[in-house]
Formats: structure tokens, C-alpha cells, sequence
């Protein structure tokens, strides 16, 4: 059955609300696994840890949430030339659901070296394709595409918010022993439950696609054309096309130290609110995995007033701003998210051997609130463009390569993470506000230029095009 799509009415495809629930199981999985990585990385073996010390541990973070963002480049070549999306979603989905088993089955180095493979592997074949699959439920001037990308997002990140409250309470509450004042956690279980979520998400995406998406996704976009002389035509891009991946490569090189910079939140963040945060509220202690929470629930209560903002923009005199410049000014609000927390480290320092007092609870929230607004103004508005702006026959590897900007930063965010217990807490996160800050000023004052590459003539369909709000 070929699904077809009405583009004049305001209601959105069921196909979406299908991709959203896979993606937010997905996100379940992933954010589940990773609010407890580093800590099981780092708590000693009577605790239920490796007992890894926390340099290698950092770098071990930060190579496997990079390597997760450039496998997407691999899978989304092979889905494009000869798997199609549908396919690799659901390859995707059961590796990555096998890593978290083997996790879950045994607890060593050995373990965590291949279940971490495992992940990133199928995070390879399943991340570039499901968002490719959202942007080709729309025809390329559909204004619901940006609407539609809003709510997908919020599936990320529903999944994100849910995970680690789930996830902290089976390891620290659930299935933590304590035993001669030692708590053993359950660091294990967690592993099995974000197992189990994975599974969930390709029971319904398999289970439902056919009726939902029809034939969306299934066939090769990007697959080379015979012609009737048996001679495979090559697939040349246009001037324009030409340019406008030249302004996604462009951004997503920037983009790179934003990523840096908020991938602390999993890594050397998480360590800082594990042990120089006063995490007591009402004589209750609060998880350290429970903060990895506090990310996406900002961007569930605040993505639909960006999205606003966006709309209100769009109609006046002077229209939205550039996308460009919507990124810049998010990584800006990221730099300023790490000086607030530089008050905190004045309070407290970075010496954990003595620790004389803990800063206030709301320091570390409101660091995630300046990171959340400006991830809002950047990461969905660029899946948005992507998926606008890249030549059909590479979705996929164009989506992909969007993300790869995450690789790189990973690994980056991984060595910046690890030098924090040599240089320090201030001078590492005071490094990384100024640069972002910089890089931000630096990518508004360029906009201009690069909304001139992507070759938009008519008024109304520049306007369309650069309304790219899906946060």
C-alpha cells in the first residue's frame, strides 16, 4: 500500500506519532544506558562498579558517545544505496538491544567493550534514518514539516526525560544492597530495563509500519540508476544542491563545539553534581542520574513557546531569523550556561579529597536551563534543515553527516572531561563558555552569507525555507 498524504490539511500523518513512539523508546534505551555509564565506570567493585579511574573512564564516555554519531555515516550510506530506512531501523534497533544485554549479563571490561560495540554499531544503522523517515512523510514545501519535527523532538526527548528516573531508581533505590555501610548499586538492571525499552520500540515499529507508513522508508533512495543500456548513470548534483551541502558541512563543523561543550552533561557534569552538589532536598537525597533528567523535561515545558517564537517571527514585517543565526545565538546561551556554574565552583573548588562545602542545588539547574534553551535554538532546526535542504538521493548520509558533528565532539568533550581532575573544574568549563561564546558571535556574522549559498529566490519560499523551528 502506498501511503498518501494530504498536504492541506493541518492534521499530521499517523505515521509520525508511530516514529515518535519508536524514538522516544529508542532515547529510553540510549539516555537509560548512558545516565549510569559513567558512574558504573567509576564506583568501585564493591559498589557494583568497575572501579575504573575517572580519566579513563571520561575518555571511555567520550570515544563511545562519539563513536555512536559516526557510525550514522556508514548506515545511512547503506540505506540509501541498498537497505532503505525501514530496514535499518530495525537492525539498528535489535544491536543495539544486544548491547545493552551483554551489559546486563555480565559485569566486566570485557563485557563493556563489546556491548559498547554493539551500541554503537546499531545506533548507526537506527539514528539517521528514522529522523530521514520523518522528513519524507512531507513533500518539500509541506509547512507542517517544521510542526512535525517539533513533535518528534519531543519524543526524543520524553524518552530522554523518563530514562534516567527510571533507570536511577532501579540502580540507586530498586536493586541497591547495603551491606556493612557499602551500597552495592544495581547497576546491571538498568542495563536490562534500557534493554528492554529497545525492544518495545521495534515491537511497535514492525509491528505497525505497514499499516502506518506504508511504503515509506522501505526502498534505497540513493540507489545508482541503470539505464536501458545497462550503463549506471552517475548522480550528479546541481550548482544549488551543490551549495547547500556546502552549508550543511559548514554548520555542522561549527556546530562540533556545542556538542563539546554540552556533552559534559553525561560526563565530567555528572561527576561534578555526584560530588560537589548538595543534591539533599526536604532530608531526601536525589540520584545523580535523576539530573540527567532535568534536560529534557526543560525541553518538553519550553520547546512549544520556542516554537511560538518562532511562528510570531515568521509573521512580522521582518520575518524569522536566518537558521544560522538561531544557532549562533544557542551556542552563546550554552557559554553562558557553564559561567553560571563557574559560581558554584568558586564555593566549592575541584579538589575532592576536601570537600568542605557543597554549592546550591540551583547552580547545576540552571546551567541545564541555559544549555536547554540553547540547544532548542540549534540541534531541532538543524534536523530540520537537513532534512529540507539535502539532495534527495543522500538523505540519509547528509542526516548523517549532520550528526557526525556529534563524533567529533564526543571525543573532544571525552579529553576536555578527562583534564578537568588535573586543571580543574573553572579553568576547563570557563574554556569552553568563552569559545562557544565566540564561535556563536562568529556564526551570526557570517548568516548572512551563508543564507545567500542556499540559493532561495523567491521571497515566500526563503521565508518558508528558513523557517526551520522544529524545537
Amino acid at each position: 500500500m502506498e501511503t498518501t498524504i494530504d498536504q492541506h490539511t493541518k492534521k499530521h500523518p499517523p505515521g509520525l506519532y508511530l516514529l515518535f513512539m519508536t524514538e522516544m523508546w529508542e532515547r529510553f534505551s540510549y539516555y537509560g544506558m548512558r545516565a549510569i555509564l559513567i558512574l558504573y565506570l567509576t564506583k568501585s567493585l564493591v559498589s557494583g562498579g568497575l572501579g575504573m579511574d575517572e580519566s579513563t573512564a571520561l575518555m571511555l564516555y567520550g570515544f563511545f558517545t562519539g563513536a555512536v554519531y559516526f557510525t550514522p555515516l556508514i548506515g545511512g550510506y547503506l540505506s540509501d544505496r541498498y537497505l532503505g530506512q525501514r530496514k535499518a531501523v530495525t537492525i539498528g534497533g535489535i544491536i543495539m538491544a544486544l548491547g545493552n544485554l551483554v551489559l546486563f549479563a555480565h559485569q566486566s571490561f570485557t563485557a563493556v567493550y563489546i556491548g559498547l560495540g554493539l551500541l554503537i554499531i546499531g545506533n548507526g544503522f537506527f539514528k539517521p534514518n528514522i529522523s530521514t523517515i520523518v522528513g519524507e512523510l512531507y513533500g518539500p514545501k509541506d509547512k507542517r514539516r517544521d510542526a512535525a519535527f517539533t513533535i518528534f523532538y519531543m519524543g526524543i526527548n520524553t524518552g530522554a526525560f523518563f530514562a534516567p528516573l527510571i533507570i536511577g531508581a532501579i540502580t540507586d533505590k530498586w536493586f541497591a544492597v547495603s551491606a556493612n555501610g557499602i551500597i552495592e548499586y544495581g547497576y546491571k538492571y538498568g542495563f536490562l530495563a534500557s534493554a528492554i525499552g529497545m525492544v518495545i520500540g521495534q515491537i511497535l515499529f514492525n509491528a505497525l509500519g505497514n499499516r502506518f507508513l506504508g511504503d515509506v522508508g522501505k526502498k534505497p533512495v540513493g540507489k545508482p540508476q541503470v539505464s536501458s543500456t545497462g550503463v549506471v548513470e552517475k548522480q550528479q548534483l546541481t550548482k544549488v544542491e551543490k551549495n547547500r551541502t556546502a552549508v550543511i558541512f559548514i554548520l555542522t563543523a561549527i556546530v562540533i563545539f556545542f556538542w563539546a561543550g554540552f556533552e559534559q552533561a553525561g560526563g565530567a557534569l555528572s561527576i561534578y553534581t555526584d560530588k560537589f552538589i548538595d543534591r539533599t532536598v526536604f532530608g531526601w537525597e536525589i540520584p545523580t542520574a535523576w539530573f540527567q533528567s532535568v534536560n529534557p523535561l526543560f525541553i518538553i515545558l519550553l520547546a512549544p513557546l520556542v516554537s511560538m517564537l518562532w511562528v510570531k517571527l515568521s509573521n512580522s514585517k521582518r520575518g524569522d531569523l536566518p537558521v544560522p543565526t538561531k544557532m549562533g545565538i544557542g551556542m552563546i546561551l550554552l557559554g553562558f550556561g557553564f559561567i553560571v556554574l563557574l559560581f558554584a565552583i568558586m564555593q566549592t573548588g575541584s579538589d575532592d579529597s576536601n570537600i568542605t562545602i557543597k554549592a546550591n542545588i540551583m547552580f547545576i539547574v540552571f546551567t541545564y536551563l541555559f544549555h536547554t534553551i540553547g540547544e532548542l535554538f540549534l540541534s531541532p532546526v538543524g534536523l530540520s534543515f537537513v532534512s529540507k535542504y539535502a539532495p534527495i538521493k543522500f538523505a540519509s548520509l547528509l542526516m548523517a553527516v549532520w550528526m557526525a558533528s556529534s563524533f567529533v565532539a564526543n571525543i573532544l568533550a571525552g579529553q576536555l572531561g578527562a583534564v578537568t581532575a588535573s586543571m580543574g573544574y573553572f579553568e576547563v568549563f570557563s574554556v569552553i563558555g568563552i569559545a562557544v561564546i565566540v564561535l556563536g558571535l562568529v556564526l551570526i556574522a557570517i548568516s548572512k552569507k551563508l543564507v545567500k549559498m542556499l540559493g532561495d529566490d523567491d521571497k515566500e519560499d526563503q521565508n518558508e525555507d528558513e523557517l526551520v523551528k522544529a524545537n
